[in-house]
């Protein structure tokens, strides 16, 4: 941060200038709850944190801090931003390493904002995860053998399967689950499936490959599925968000790698 410390500087100064001349006439003077933290010591700051832990992320937030600095500079592990549950001691150290970072004040609302945008990205986030346990869960609902996540070794580089059965030995069946977001992203997903497929006929000859794909865009199906056209991959399946799509869908790639109970 310190290293990119000077650019931000001259960047802030032209964006809050460019802000003005942008918004002129939409500029309103009001009275506004501002937070001043050039006032407060660490002890202060740590004893806002520890009657009030929901305020921290927007604090971490304003600096561009994640849990991940925290506990690669302060080495305090496996830290919930959102809900922490802090000694003292850790709440020191956290915002005696925070303080340098805060401006001298803030305005509440801004500060409230920054944790609204970043409490969204991770519910997305968290969605995505439940979508992919989903098809998970349904696979091994719904096949004749149990699907679990494997990696496996192909000219000394290590690749990873999202789904393979067996859970032990040679693998015979894999299932990449891939949620494809935004039009930008087909050629590398595509290309990645394409690739790990290739890998694990490789190292696995009998292997049969399939992928289930969350792509939003229905109408660019066909165009996605082309792009996967490969005699390594065996099945390819369209899933939505809903229980019943990805069922569908999964049972569709285990019908059609001859695994569907």
């Amino acid at each position: 941060m310190a290293n990119v410390a000077e650019a931000a500087q001259e960047r802030q100064a032209k964006v809050e200038e460019a802000l003005r001349e942008a918004f002129r006439s939409f500029i309103d003077m009001e009275e506004v709850e501002v937070i001043t933290f050039s006032d407060m010591s660490v002890i202060d700051l740590a004893s806002a944190v520890l009657n009030h832990p929901i305020v921290l992320k927007p604090l971490l937030a304003a600096c561009n801090i994640a849990a991940r600095a925290i506990e690669r500079d302060i080495g305090i592990r496996n830290l919930d931003t959102y809900a922490p549950r802090l000694s003292k001691e850790q709440a020191m150290a956290i915002c005696g390493y925070l303080k340098p970072f805060l401006p001298a004040h803030l305005a509440l609302p801004s500060l409230s904002h920054l944790d609204r945008v970043n409490f969204i990205d991770k519910e997305v986030r968290l969605r995505k995860g439940r979508w992919e346990e989903m098809v998970k869960s349904a696979l091994n609902r719904q096949a004749s053998m149990k699907f679990q996540k494997r990696k496996f070794m192909v000219g000394g580089d290590q690749f990873e399967v999202d789904a393979a059965a067996p859970p032990d030995g040679p693998i015979l069946f894999g299932v990449d689950v891939k949620r494809i977001e935004a039009r930008r992203d087909i050629h590398k997903r595509t290309d990645e499936i394409v690739n790990k497929a290739n890998k694990l006929r490789e190292a696995y000859p009998k292997a049969r490959m399939a992928a289930v794909i969350y792509y939003p865009f229905v109408a660019e199906h066909v165009n996605v599925q082309s792009r996967l056209q490969s005699p390594n991959i065996d099945a390819v399946a369209f899933a939505g968000e809903s229980e019943e799509s990805v069922n569908a869908a999964v049972g569709l790639v285990l019908a059609k790698l001859g695994v569907r109970k």
